[in-house]
């Protein structure tokens, strides 16, 4: 049996997560309309997918999801670029799911966790 982290983040602007505070639900971008699942990351991916994806982002968040109440809807599959597994939420995510929003702050060389919101 595979053994999963009790938490996944996704990485979110404060208007993103302004957006679901109002809707009730984390939008998707398109990258989650294409493949069909919200991305997701573990705590030790997270700052690396930051990064990569969302160097211009001043106001990163990410958010900490407990996996057990969408554990159903996870998928850990395999990023072919990084080799890894990610969390893939086959669903939706809502901002009732979110039990954590922690500020990433800039570093050299990229990002990290900073005070929890």
């Amino acid at each position: 049996m595979v053994d999963h982290p009790e938490c996944v983040y996704r990485l979110a602007t404060r208007a993103e997560w302004n957006e679901a505070l109002e809707t009730g639900v984390v939008p998707k971008r398109d990258i989650d309309e294409r493949d069909g699942y919200v991305h997701l990351s573990t705590r030790d991916q997270a700052l690396e997918t930051a990064s990569l994806h969302f160097r211009g982002v001043k106001d990163l968040l990410a958010l900490e999801i407990p996996i057990a109440p969408i554990a159903n809807a996870v998928k850990f599959e395999r990023a072919p670029k990084r080799g890894q597994d990610f969390p893939h939420l086959y669903g939706v995510l809502r901002a009732d799911h979110v039990a954590r929003v922690i500020a990433l702050r800039r570093v050299d060389t990229g990002f990290a966790f900073g005070e929890t919101l």
